[in-house]
């Protein structure tokens, strides 16, 4: 019986230290004794960098969003292809000539380095600049679980075939964020991130001479900067009525028809997650607490931590 309880203890002992194989939490105050001025330099930078270049900050929101669905929470997204044998993901069809901001990161990245040499993962450093570029647009904050540490690959095909599209419809978008451990509600709620930012023509022309479902005079704006053919790398903002702000505006809009994307009207297309919507379309509140639960739920995905991967030197280069 002795015996009995010894191995149980044991067990007991070797799961809570999670015997070093990534098992280890992520904590809210991981940097509080080893870089205590981590959050506030990377809070500053983010801050002069929206400040100078408002869609920063929808492009900082976006790379942790790409960086997380894509083998976790781990920076690989940062990586570059630095010889002919690593094909990171940068130049995946869903991120080449799109993503922006990693000069952002870099500039963070060299600030926290000068002061704490070799503490701050570039994962971590993205999961914050995300949030403080939605605070910084006027939206809500959350507290960013920390801990997360810099994986050592990256992976070109699962960037091609794990990110949704925008050109999916209700079902495929709710399957897609399911395969993360999303609900449809959160799905709804994330996708609130297109109250901010821009997309090209190429994104949504289809949906613009196509489709029906669209504010005929939105529809008559949008084509002088998106013809039929051609002028594939105009923009146009995900949200026409506030295009900077985070704000629910853009529930507001797909309740009007005014969704831009096809994958942003599916929301509100006569199908499940139309009362979601129309909830966040009248009451801002509700949407920027489930945003930020959501949010914190997606820095949880699949983090490196323990002894796992490692704390990069270079945001854009293994150690």
């Amino acid at each position: 019986m002795a015996f009995s309880s010894q191995i149980y203890g044991l067990y007991l002992f070797m799961l809570l230290l999670g015997l070093g194989l990534g098992y280890a939490q992520l904590s809210s105050n991981y940097y509080a004794t080893t870089c205590p001025k981590a959050l506030s330099t990377i809070k500053i930078a983010v801050l002069k960098a929206v400040a100078k270049e408002h869609r920063l900050g929808a492009s900082l929101l976006r790379m942790h969003f790409h960086d997380c669905f894509v083998n976790g929470c781990d920076a690989s997204i940062l990586l570059d292809d630095v010889s002919p044998s690593f094909k990171g993901e940068k130049t995946a069809g869903p991120n080449a000539n799109s993503l922006r901001g990693f000069e952002v990161i870099d500039s963070i990245k060299s600030q926290v380095e000068s002061i704490c040499p070799g503490v701050v993962s570039c994962a971590d450093i993205i999961a914050v600049a995300a949030r403080d570029s939605v605070a910084a647009l006027g939206g809500p904050s959350w507290q960013v679980e920390l801990g997360r540490r810099d994986s050592t690959t990256a992976s070109y095909s699962a960037a091609n075939t794990e990110l949704p599209s925008p050109l999916m419809d209700l079902s495929d978008l709710i399957s897609s964020f399911s395969n993360k451990g999303f609900t449809a509600k959160d799905m709804v709620a994330l996708s609130g991130a297109h109250t901010t930012g821009q997309a090209r023509c190429s994104m949504f022309r289809g949906r613009l001479y196509n489709e029906t479902n669209i504010d005929s005079t939105l529809a008559t704006s949008l084509k002088s900067s998106c013809p039929s053919t051609g002028s594939d790398t105009n923009f146009s903002p995900l949200d026409a009525t506030s295009p900077v702000i985070f704000d629910n505006a853009y529930f507001t809009n797909l309740v009007n028809n005014k969704g831009l994307l096809h994958s942003d009207q599916q929301l509100f297309s006569g199908g499940s997650t139309d009362s979601q919507v129309k909830t966040y379309s009248t009451n801002p509140i509700t949407f920027y607490a489930d945003f930020a639960n959501a949010m914190v739920k997606m820095g949880k995905l699949s983090p490196l931590t323990g002894t796992e991967g490692e704390i990069r030197t270079d945001c854009r280069k293994v150690n």
